[in-house]
């Protein structure tokens, strides 16, 4: 029996599973989930009214399981590695739940542990379905927010009715058919093309030539694009060279661009500063945090958790502050193969051969063989743009100036303000990497 190829990508992240020549292991006979999303007669206003608040209350768990997620990746990839990094958690996590879907008996629980999916299946996938639909991209948001997802598999094979239902319903995924085993190359080609497409021609190549072959069965791909504009943008004309400390004794001469903000949250903690810079519609925005110290930021990450994490963000004042921001212009963009770190995080047998994703297909012969994921963020004056209406003025902004200078190693996120959903995370340790 070999185990096929099942590869989960996303704009910004994508995923594999490959199959090996093995001895079939005995599955438990575990009954397939099956997702009804249709909407109940709304009977009476007050039933209506408790499905809202059922459903807003398991959207506030799924972004906290999330964000929990993001930290915990991003802890593994700062730990193995001393450079600028950047990744969509939020992104990773929506892909990963489509594979979940189709996932059973311990396999399921190991993915749902490192995942933090606290929610029943047909709870969760719904309430991706309301946290996507939220986000989506329009014109009183003010910015661009664009999420695709997609089904690639191969012609004639049979695939679950359930996992196409909950794929389709609850991320918009279609299936399209492809043919890996005697067109290897033109569904790689095919598949790269509408990643590339999806994300603004951001990301490109996701899938390198070799990545796909004759076992491939499935490949599912999520894409998320973003470009926000600052709703209090920097002026090109005030950006100058200024110096950048990459740690304590070496510096790096950089792009730094400045501002005068009155529409920002700024707060002054015991060993960090955080700034929080809204986006054109004060949905989104940028999350800045800033260690004290110049090679600080090695304490800063060890010291972030959800729980502290939380506490800073809850620490911003509500009402926005005058401050004088220095912030290097920067780009990052990062590629990762992540199997190994979600392996160590705890999801080890969905790697291996006796991986259980019977609800995929019938023949229960799937297993991920690798993860990629890449990620792309360009921070400029006028805003962000990441492979990713008038706000709040200024009439409301404390009389003190602050001062907030990034000129040494950070991190940032760019969240959701009115879910709390970590989007995108990452650090700048060197602006010119």
């Amino acid at each position: 029996m070999f185990f096929k190829r099942f590869f989960v990508s996303l704009t910004v992240a994508l995923l594999s599973l490959t199959a090996t020549a093995c001895q079939q292991q005995p599955k438990p006979n575990v009954n397939l989930i099956s997702v009804n999303t249709a909407s109940p007669p709304c009977i009476k206003n007050i039933a209506s009214q408790t499905l809202q608040k059922n459903a807003n209350s398991d959207v506030d768990i799924l972004v906290k399981g999330n964000n929990a997620f993001a930290l915990d990746l991003y802890s593994q990839l700062c730990s193995n590695q001393k450079r600028n990094l950047f990744v969509s958690p939020y992104s990773l996590s929506t892909a990963l739940a489509m594979t979940y879907a189709g996932a059973r008996g311990k396999t399921a629980t190991e993915i749902a542990k490192v995942l933090h999916f606290t929610l029943e299946q047909e709870h969760l996938h719904p309430s991706f379905t309301t946290l996507i639909r939220d986000l989506k991209t329009n014109e009183k948001k003010g910015y661009q927010l664009l999420q695709a997802n997609r089904l690639w598999g191969q012609k004639g094979e049979n695939f679950q009715d359930d996992f196409l239902k909950i794929t389709k319903d609850n991320y918009g995924s279609q299936l399209e058919e492809v043919d890996f085993i005697n067109a290897t190359e033109e569904a790689r080609r095919t598949i790269n093309n509408w990643v590339m497409q999806q994300t603004q021609d951001k990301i490109q190549g996701l899938f390198p030539e070799g990545s796909l072959n004759q076992d491939t069965r499935l490949v599912l791909t999520n894409a998320i694009y973003f470009k926000g504009t600052w709703l209090e943008p920097f002026n090109r004309q005030q950006t100058k060279t200024q110096p950048f400390n990459i740690t304590a004794t070496e510096k790096v001469n950089v792009p730094m661009m400045y501002k005068e903000d009155g529409r920002s949250y700024y707060t002054d903690l015991d060993d960090l500063q955080v700034l929080e810079m809204p986006y054109v519609g004060d949905r989104l925005s940028m999350v800045i945090l800033l260690p004290k110290k110049v090679d600080g930021l090695a304490d800063l990450e060890k010291k972030l958790t959800l729980d502290n994490l939380d506490k800073w963000l809850s620490s911003l004042p509500s009402h926005p502050a005058m401050v004088n921001v220095f912030l290097p212009k920067f780009k990052v963009t990062s590629a990762f193969e992540l199997n190994q770190v979600l392996s160590a995080m705890g999801m080890p047998l969905a790697f291996s051969n006796n991986a259980d994703f019977s609800g995929v297909n019938n023949n229960d012969n799937l297993s991920i063989s690798k993860v990629v994921h890449q990620a792309f963020v360009d921070v400029y004056e006028e805003g962000t743009e990441a492979a990713a209406a008038t706000g709040v003025g200024s009439e409301g902004a404390e009389s003190v100036t602050f001062l907030f200078r990034v000129d040494h190693p950070f991190i940032f996120l760019i969240r959701d303000k009115n879910s709390g959903s970590i989007l995108f995370l990452g650090r700048v340790i060197n602006p010119l990497n």
